[in-house]
């Protein structure tokens, strides 16, 4: 099973930021047990989808910079808080911003909203790995590709 924590990205600033959606549905499995009759979405996956949307960042800016394929993989999270819930039903608003970015390495702010109501913020560290797959980065491409069609 694979989480895609990302429905689309509604702004895109290559080596500056980000801003994404997460459109939050009761028919996700996680509510399943989180929490029975009161469902909210866990921490940790709001986490995820902050993480998400800032690899991608990451790893745009740095095939531009550094004209680097590279993976980004999350390393250390730092002064995360969480907030508020958020449930189904919920829009939840996903915002990166680049501290810094080397061609091994990134660091970047976020926070996460609902109705303009902070749900979680951290500062991410991230290791940025050189691959040569091509298969992958066709998955990653189309992906992109979908996630930042209302972009162009």
């Amino acid at each position: 099973m694979r989480f895609y924590m990302l429905d689309k990205i509604i702004e895109w600033k290559i080596g500056e930021s980000a801003k994404g959606i997460k459109n939050i549905s009761l028919s996700e499995d996680f509510f399943d047990d989180h929490f029975p009759r009161h469902p909210i979405m866990p921490g940790v996956l709001v986490a995820e989808a902050l993480a998400q949307l800032s690899g991608l960042l990451l790893e745009a800016t740095v095939e531009r910079d550094y004209k680097k394929k590279v993976k980004a993989l999350l390393s250390i999270i730092e002064k995360v808080k969480f907030r508020n819930i958020s449930k189904p039903g919920d829009t939840l608003v996903l915002n990166s911003e680049i501290l810094s970015v080397h061609e091994d390495s990134g660091r970047v702010k976020t926070i996460a909203k609902v109705d303009e109501k902070v749900i979680a913020e951290a500062e991410m560290i991230f290791v940025l790995i050189s691959f040569d797959d091509p298969e992958l980065e066709k998955k990653r491409k189309q992906l992109l590709d979908f996630w930042l069609e209302e972009t162009k």
